[in-house]
């Protein structure tokens, strides 16, 4: 098992008060002979639709001296899990968890967010103080 992001816990407590329902901690499968793990898997059931939505989230801190370098593992990891829970479980929407001073910073950059935009990967904005959420990037 990997190490848990040290907001792990911030980011289900924000989920959580968001009324997800955090239904694997973390989200487990396999892709061939490849085993993954992203830190959590929810699902929240839409009133209006009474269909239940389902994300997956990877948790990132950004708390290393190099965000640039945060960044590439965190883009690598999130294209890999997209990749994989696309042939697995299609239904379910992967996410990228970023701190908001991360999100104030360094992903207001024109590389960071040409990258975002390039490779159309969907953030959740938290904030680790108050534990939520503060904004869903599509």
């Amino acid at each position: 098992m990997s190490a848990k992001d040290r907001f792990h816990d911030v980011v289900k407590t924000a989920l959580t008060k968001e009324q997800w329902i955090i239904t694997q901690d973390p989200l487990g499968f396999k892709y061939g002979k490849v085993d993954f793990q992203i830190d959590l898997g929810a699902e929240k059931l839409l009133a209006a639709e009474r269909e239940n939505e389902k994300i997956a989230v990877e948790i990132k801190s950004f708390l290393n001296p190099s965000a640039i370098t945060d960044f590439y593992a965190a883009l690598g990891q999130f294209l890999s899990y997209r990749l994989a829970l696309e042939a697995i479980e299609p239904e379910r929407t992967l996410y990228l968890a970023i701190p908001l001073e991360s999100y104030q910073t360094f992903f207001q950059l024109d590389f960071t967010k040409a990258a975002i935009q390039k490779y159309k990967v969907l953030l959740i904005v938290y904030d680790p103080v108050k534990e939520i959420i503060t904004k869903w990037i599509n």
